[in-house]
């Protein structure tokens, strides 16, 4: 399994990105001590221009992680005919214990990633590096969870054996599963859908609004990550339902794959997108008062709230436009069938939740 190219290119670029953290964590930490931009020491001078070269391998690392997430994703799906009962990525990942908190770290790796990326482009921007000191001791918080990223892809790969049986998404996102994913699959489409929808505008709403104003940035934060949660949950709860027309089926990771067009890739980019750039505008309009960055803080903020904008917007009209088009009902309006696009009412229970 180990010599599979995705697998190989996952481990490879994140045993270099551990390799250069760790070699780079000595360094942040000097620069905890000892960076004084008043000084013109020949230890300050030595520091500023280590940085140079200190900033651009962490920009690649980092802008690798946020690749990585999507690789680790797409070569889940790939591997699925390779195990026994796998139908998708949900399989792959049931094959041993370490499959799904890998995918967690990779997506924790994700968000601080972006994060930390965010905070040095407006560092870089003013004349005094202000965030310097701030920015490594990101660092040193994002490299244990770069380091447990790549420990539990190790592990996760190296028992990756075809002849288990690994149990696939009907079992998981069912009625009968037990922990989070058998909650989201037993909430009442309409509550979730009116949560959903109002989250997500919310967000769209607070980006706007911190595009615009230059402003705002901590409550699109907080709206940017409680829109990815209901958006996941909706996913769950009853969007994958209207994708695969079925009332039962509600598996966030067959969306991936080419019998539903990859809606996935169309509903999990832009809201990962939307997220990372909510949330670093927040972080970035943190340092609004920082005497050098009065200016560009603002502007790197309205930068980020208008991506965010964007991707929230696109993840509703896409997920509106699933809604609108499939034959599926899920909502009586007034004792009907809620009809979408033209399609007639029809009868929901000698139909069995499909329209024609």
């Amino acid at each position: 399994m180990l010599f599979q190219p995705a697998i190989l290119a996952l481990l490879l670029a994140s045993a270099a990105n551990v390799v250069v953290i760790c070699a780079i964590a000595p360094f942040a930490i000097s620069i905890l001590c000892h960076w004084d931009t008043s000084s013109g020491s020949e230890r300050q001078l030595l520091l500023e221009r280590r940085t140079y070269l200190v900033s651009t391998l962490l920009t690649c690392v980092l802008a690798t992680q946020l690749l990585a997430l999507l690789l680790f994703v797409f070569n889940a799906d790939r591997m699925a005919p390779l195990f026994v009962a796998a139908m998708c990525a949900v399989g792959t990942l049931n094959v041993n214990e370490f499959g799904f908190p890998a995918l967690f770290a990779q997506m924790t790796v994700f968000f601080l990633a972006a994060l930390w990326l965010a905070i040095h482009h407006v560092d870089i921007q003013a004349p005094d590096y202000p965030l310097v000191r701030i920015k490594y001791l990101l660092l040193l918080g994002i490299a244990p969870a770069l380091v447990a990223a790549f420990v539990l892809q190790l592990r996760y790969f190296l028992a990756l054996k075809a002849d288990v049986l690994t149990s696939c998404c009907s079992r998981l996102f069912s009625g009968s599963a037990k922990g989070v994913s058998a909650d989201l699959t037993a909430l009442p489409p309409q509550p979730a859908m009116i949560g959903f929808y109002i989250a997500m505008l919310t967000a769209l709403a607070a980006a706007v609004y911190t595009a615009v104003r230059k402003r705002g940035g901590f409550a699109l934060a907080i709206a940017s990550l409680a829109a990815f949660f209901a958006a996941l949950a909706a996913i769950v709860s009853f969007l994958s339902l209207y994708v695969y027309e079925h009332p039962h089926h509600h598996c966030p990771f067959c969306l991936l794959k080419a019998e539903y067009g990859y809606q996935g890739y169309l509903l999990y980019l832009p809201l990962f997108t939307a997220t990372a750039c909510g949330l670093a505008a927040g972080a970035v309009e943190a340092f609004a008062q920082v005497a050098s960055l009065r200016k560009v803080a603002p502007l790197v903020s309205s930068r980020l709230a208008r991506v965010a904008a964007a991707g929230f917007a696109l993840f509703l009209v896409i997920s509106t436009v699933i809604i609108l088009r499939s034959h599926l009902i899920l909502i009586e309006n007034n004792g009907m069938p809620f009809s979408f696009l033209g399609n007639p009412p029809v009868n929901l229970i000698t139909l069995q939740g499909v329209k024609p």
